[in-house]
């Protein structure tokens, strides 16, 4: 796809020529939260987190209601980022430094600004790879989530030059001293006979492997829906006709609904883990299409306590989620240091627990 040579009211999206470090995006189209959003992420996902699934649980834990589920609030916040930074992407890489802040209510309203932090030309010469970091807000300013990620993005003029910056220096992971613990939350009262496991924070050592065992199959209409939903408009999840000229003939599968599959499966084994409190990296190995089955396994990275707390700790956890292939192998890289070929993504995050 290139520029069209006609000045037009439409927006085609910024190609990679068009990007600078320094630039301030502030993006368009705030949304409400509202009870509909959650249980389309229910039945889209499965989910069965408690503290998202009950008010009178998430009471009991001294929050006024249910709280969205975090990855919902990166859904809505990364949705509005897509009209001015990937809408012309070839793919979407990875994230790091991802901060979950003040915890998101039906009813509240997220809006979105970004600004680009890195610029490399691809060697082929036909596309870039452009850093942002994305900063979503609340309707009282207050932060609901901060995060890097890097987008490969088409040029819109194959024989512009532009002034690669290198990339940014990023933490390799968040420190649990930063992560952020709602104030007014009790884990201490956590009743995990309703929430689905007797396995708490203590329970869980640095090495451990889990295999999720469950598996989900995507829909086409799934994943469609999804991208509708989070308004997520890039060409290579909406557009069927363009992309049966692409390299792989059919639309891919929104990256973060991958995540939230994967994230959803995980609760056969951290049905405790209340809450994704960062991502520390992330990366989309490969593509993922409709009709592939996702499975998925953890691996506990590091075992946390977050003084003064001493009702909540948390869990360091990498995910591999893997297409069409049972995870009890625990698929990840070979000795060539090449991912297996069925593994679709690795997510290295921080989530609470409670002690």
């Amino acid at each position: 796809m290139t520029k069209s040579n006609f000045a037009l009211k439409t927006n085609p999206g910024n190609f990679f020529e068009d990007f600078s470090v320094g630039q301030t995006l502030a993006h368009a189209t705030p949304r409400t939260v509202t009870g509909g959003d959650v249980a389309l992420y229910t039945a889209l996902y499965g989910g069965r987190f408690a503290i998202h699934s009950s008010d009178e649980f998430a009471r009991e834990l001294g929050l006024p209601r249910s709280p969205v589920d975090d990855l919902l609030v990166f859904h809505v916040v990364f949705g509005k980022t897509v009209p001015d930074v990937s809408l012309n992407a070839v793919a979407n890489l990875g994230y790091a430094e991802c901060r979950f802040g003040v915890p998101v209510y039906p009813g509240d309203t997220l809006s979105t600004r970004s600004e680009v932090i890195g610029l490399r030309a691809t060697s082929d010469g036909h596309n870039g790879v452009v850093h942002v970091r994305s900063t979503g807000r609340n309707q009282r300013g207050e932060i609901v989530l901060d995060y890097v990620r890097w987008v490969m993005v088409r040029k819109g003029d194959a024989a512009a030059i532009v002034a690669g910056v290198p990339s940014p220096a990023l933490a390799p992971a968040l420190k649990p001293a930063g992560l952020a613990v709602p104030s007014d939350l009790d884990a201490a009262r956590f009743d995990t006979g309703a929430s689905g496991s007797p396995f708490r924070w203590g329970d869980y050592a640095a090495g451990e492997r889990i295999d999720h065992v469950d598996g989900m199959t995507i829909e086409e209409a799934e994943h469609m829906l999804a991208t509708r939903l989070y308004q997520n408009t890039a060409r290579v999840h909406f557009d069927r006709h363009r992309q049966e000229s692409d390299r792989f003939g059919r639309r891919l599968v929104y990256g973060g609904h991958v995540i939230s599959l994967a994230r959803a499966l995980s609760f056969n084994g951290l049905a405790n883990a209340f809450r994704v409190a960062g991502i520390n990296a992330g990366a989309h190995v490969a593509p993922t299409f409709a009709g592939d089955t996702i499975y998925a396994w953890s691996e506990i990275l590091d075992v946390a306590a977050l003084p003064p707390r001493t009702d909540i700790g948390a869990l360091r956890v990498r995910t591999v989620a893997t297409r069409n292939q049972l995870a009890a192998a625990f698929p990840r890289r070979g000795p060539d240091g090449k991912y297996d070929p069925s593994v679709v993504l690795d997510l290295d995050y921080w989530v609470l627990m409670p002690r």
